[in-house]
């Protein structure tokens, strides 16, 4: 009895896995006329979770939030130096100081642009691919009013201190060759307000960029200046009195395409960490 127990159980065994054989062979068998399309899974597959330049990204971000950067209101100040024609035209060059103002408010972002200031009225977020740039600017022109090394130019008489108004807006890219190097296009466009030479200038330039370790950063600067002839008249033309004063012939400026410079900078925090706003 034993072995015809044994042996009924197995054919039931036997039926019921070649039932549920066929079920399952019926579940995936397609349907005559149908086409089945068999994806490959490939080798390369990004893991879960994210990359090691995303996480470099993301520790840089949680250090910038518990930085001095992250505050409703920041300012950096630092000092240095330039060294520059004495006036514009000039082959003789002078060292100035370069006073260095830099900060943000409620996410306004404020630097100083030479003798003058930029604000940027647009917040952008944190990290962003593209950041666009607009704002207001006013700056003072201090050509031939002082530092004027040159006897038969100084001999043309001081000119007036200009205050020059307007606005300035660009567009940054972020992340160009590294994660954290940017390159700026951007236009400044201002006016003379004081009735110095009462006329306009257009500046277009380029920057790049990049930090220098935690501490350090640098970037160089491309631009040109555009200028109209109420400017051009103003600084470089010679009328009869200045002749006689100077020597030099009579001369009429026209305005166009006044100079192309390039500038380099290089900053660094005495505390070592440029994110800390100073404090060691």
């Amino acid at each position: 009895m034993f072995t015809r127990l044994f042996v009924t159980l197995a054919l039931m065994m036997g039926t019921t896995a070649s039932a549920l054989a066929q079920d399952t062979q019926s579940d995936f068998e397609p349907a005559p006329g149908t086409v089945v399309i068999i994806k490959p899974t490939p080798s390369n597959l990004r893991p879960y979770g994210p990359s090691d330049a995303e996480l470099e990204l993301l520790g840089f971000g949680a250090r910038l939030s518990q930085s001095v950067f992250a505050q409703d209101f920041y300012m950096t100040v630092g000092l240095g130096a330039g060294f520059v024609p004495s006036y514009e035209g000039s082959d003789q060059y002078v060292l100035f100081p370069a006073p260095v103002l830099q900060g943000s408010y409620k996410g306004y972002a404020f630097a100083t642009r030479g003798p003058g200031l930029f604000v940027d009225l647009v917040k952008d977020p944190l990290f962003p691919k593209v950041e666009y740039i607009a704002g207001p600017l006013i700056r003072a022109r201090f050509d031939r009013n002082v530092r004027i090394r040159d006897d038969v130019v100084e001999r043309l008489g001081k000119l007036d201190i200009a205050v020059e108004l307007g606005g300035s807006a660009g567009v940054k890219v972020n992340r160009i060759f590294h994660r954290f190097d940017s390159l700026t296009f951007q236009t400044d466009a201002v006016f003379d307000v004081a009735g110095a030479h009462s006329g306009a200038v257009v500046t277009p330039s380029i920057s790049y960029g990049t930090p220098l370790g935690e501490a350090g950063v640098f970037n160089l600067t491309v631009s040109g200046d555009v200028v109209d002839n109420s400017f051009a008249d103003y600084y470089f033309s010679v009328d009869a009195p200045g002749s006689a004063a100077s020597g030099l012939p009579q001369f009429r400026a026209r305005g166009g395409l006044k100079s192309v410079g390039a500038s380099a900078l290089i900053a660094y925090d005495l505390s070592g960490n440029a994110l800390d706003g100073g404090r060691s």
